[in-house]
């Protein structure tokens, strides 16, 4: 009692000073502008609900900073306004906010497109996107909001960041500043619904459920999502679900076209390939500044690709910067910044960001401010718990440096000059240096310990302690470092795998399996304290995981099964990390094949897994393998201070 009393009383501070906040934003947005309804019209004569703010004081003119959201720009009504916006010291230091219903949802016409292709060959009005809509209302606001003195910022954090992205792309003149905030960007490769080909079961379902419902009409209500759990336990919800398909049958009838279009489209064929912005990021004229979080569970990989797409098919003199925190999804906008679950940042980062950041980017390029002194990255390392700054992104001082698996559970540095190990697969091999684990997909091993029905966002920098006990986990790790290791870009999982299903899949049939990495810090065993209850001594924190659907090893658009008994490289990126791992701590390695119901179960069979039935899933055994021929382990790039 004595330890909870001190917690309850900080939460009640917290909560009180956080409502005196709200109260005060509210009052400001209420007392300092007026508020406008209008329906901007496009090209093709669809016409956009928009919400404007302007500041009542008419001394002066303002840039304009537009958000286009298909999640509404509610409230409604020129008389009702937004208790806070994204960023208040931008509020107060005066800017025009407008806000928009983008094509399709809520009051504004036309027809909704989940993220619509951008179309580079455009040959009449009708040949409308997400870049021309942005530059309809760009041209638009130019022309009819009072006071603006002609330059325009876009912003947007998640869904709305993948609209941001898109107005790179408008080539309006008045655009001068964007900012992509979590943007969603590639939904095979990385963000949301699907990471490396496997299937994001719980958010896909979670948000589809609601968010895919059609809307006929102009509303102003969205459409609730799925309800009847019938159970605490989603893990339990689920498994008994069975195959995918079966989700159909059972819960959604069929009723949610973009389900329909996910379980139609498996592969990374045409249709997902015109739904990923990366190659048209080109000849960007204004200004970007992309933002993400190191522990967003929803569109890590997207903020990381906007930045280096840019940075990769643009001149040297783009303008083009990156800002990555220790955030949940959007925490920069919405959380102090300061800790995620059971790990503390030691200092309130989403503030920093507002006004150290954010708003000096927008005041510079949208109001002559006298100086812009931004890194091209800004970077906040964990583990050491500081904000560091780069020419660039990953840094030029990180080498690549290959950490093997070993004998015994051990993960050790390679030699210099040392080999992965050829590629292929290899008939014939012998018993020896390999680590074993059964894949069983009637017992997956789950994301988190915890037992919960909505994913929970903690999951990023969970202890991993759960997993490492359980059999079908395998689990490298180094001796206690003596001195400082810091990991600054992608990590590369480097593995030579072999399945065996014993018979189970019947003669001539190929097999499947998925393959989840995490790379862990954990911390020293004499560590005292507790965060929320949970022992630090031994906390194994995740600092990165991923999952990677087997088939695609070699093409995301041309799958191939494993032959039972032979031996083939799985190698693949999982999202920058930017990570100290302190003197004391050891760094750990994790390799599964289930991570549920994160993601979906793998039959472990070469089917169609969107097609598959519940007879198709089988347990598997796999080998991981660590020999000199076949030396599994991991890439890092490890920063030389």
């Amino acid at each position: 009692m004595k330890r909870i009393l001190p917690v309850f009383f900080l939460l009640v501070v917290h909560f009180y000073l956080s409502a005196q906040d709200d109260a005060r934003d509210s009052a400001f947005i209420r007392d300092n502008f007026t508020k406008r309804e209008v329906m901007i019209p496009m090209r093709d004569g669809a016409r956009l609900f928009t919400a404007i703010y302007t500041p009542k004081d008419r001394s002066r003119t303002y840039p304009m900073l537009l958000c286009r959201t298909p999640y509404s720009c509610s409230p409604y009504g020129t008389g009702t306004f937004k208790t806070r916006f994204q960023n208040m010291t931008l509020a107060r230091s005066g800017y025009i906010f407008v806000f928009q219903d983008v094509r399709g949802r809520y009051l504004s016409e036309g027809n909704f497109e989940d993220i619509r292709p951008f179309m580079p060959n455009k040959k009449s009005a009708k040949d409308t996107d997400e870049a021309t809509d942005t530059y309809d209302t760009a041209e638009w606001l130019q022309k009819n909001v009072a006071g603006n003195n002609g330059r325009i910022g876009v912003y947007g954090i998640s869904y709305p960041g993948f609209y941001a992205t898109m107005a790179t792309l408008a080539g309006h003149p008045a655009i001068a500043a964007v900012s992509p905030q979590a943007p969603v960007t590639d939904w095979f490769i990385g963000d949301d619904f699907h990471h490396n080909g496997a299937f994001m079961l719980m958010d896909a379902f979670s948000f589809y459920s609601g968010f895919g419902k059609p809307r006929p009409q102009p509303t102003t209500e969205g459409a609730p999502g799925f309800s009847d759990w019938k159970t605490p336990d989603s893990y339990s919800f689920h498994l008994n679900a069975g195959a995918l398909p079966n989700y159909n049958k059972k819960y959604l009838h069929s009723a949610i076209p973009f389900w329909n279009d996910l379980m139609q489209h498996p592969d990374m064929d045409a249709w997902w390939q015109a739904r990923n912005p990366r190659p048209h990021l080109k000849n960007i004229r204004p200004a970007v500044l992309t933002v993400g979080g190191l522990f967003d569970a929803e569109d890590c990989f997207g903020a990381w690709s906007v930045y280096k797409a840019i940075e990769k098919q643009n001149p040297p003199n783009t303008h083009n910067r990156l800002v990555m925190g220790p955030w949940r999804h959007g925490g920069w906008a919405r959380d102090v910044g300061d800790r995620l679950g059971n790990v503390v940042f030691n200092e309130p980062t989403s503030a920093f960001f507002q006004n150290e950041i954010e708003a000096r980017f927008f005041d510079f390029h949208l109001k002559n401010a006298a100086t812009m002194d931004l890194p091209d990255a800004y970077i906040f390392e964990t583990g050491s718990n500081r904000w560091t700054t780069y020419d660039t992104w990953p840094p030029k001082q990180a080498k690549p440096q290959q950490f093997l698996f070993q004998v015994g559970g051990k993960l050790s540095a390679a030699p210099a000059g040392a080999q992965a190990g050829k590629s292929g697969p290899t008939p014939g091999f012998s018993n020896e240096n390999a680590d074993v684990y059964f894949s069983n997909p009637a017992k997956p091993v789950p994301y988190t310990e915890d037992v919960h029905l909505g994913r929970t966002k903690e999951y990023m920098t969970d202890d991993q302690r759960f997993a490492a006990r359980r059999p079908d986990v395998l689990v490298y790790e180094t001796t206690v470092l003596a001195a400082p290791l810091t990991v600054t870009g992608p990590v590369i999982a480097d593995l030579w795998i072999s399945l065996d299903d014993r018979g189970a899949a019947g003669p001539n049939r190929l097999l499947d399996a998925d393959f989840v990495v995490k790379l862990i810090d954990v911390f020293p065993d004499t560590l005292n304290g507790r965060e929320n209850g949970v022992p630090l001594g031994g906390y194994q924190m995740l600092v990165r995981g991923e999952i990677f659907r087997g088939r695609y090893r070699n093409s995301f658009e041309k799958p191939e099964g494993f032959k039972r008994g032979e031996i083939y490289r799985v190698k693949f990126e999982l999202p920058d990390v930017a990570h100290t791992f302190l003197p004391g701590h050891k760094m750990m390695v994790q390799v599964q094949s289930s991570w549920f119901p994160l993601a979906d179960r793998n039959p472990q069979q070469f089917v169609n897994i969107y097609e598959a039935t519940d007879a198709d899933f089988i347990p598997v055994e796999v080998k991981v393998w660590h020999n000199n021929t076949n030396a599994s382990g991991v890439l890092l790039p490890v920063l030389e201070k």
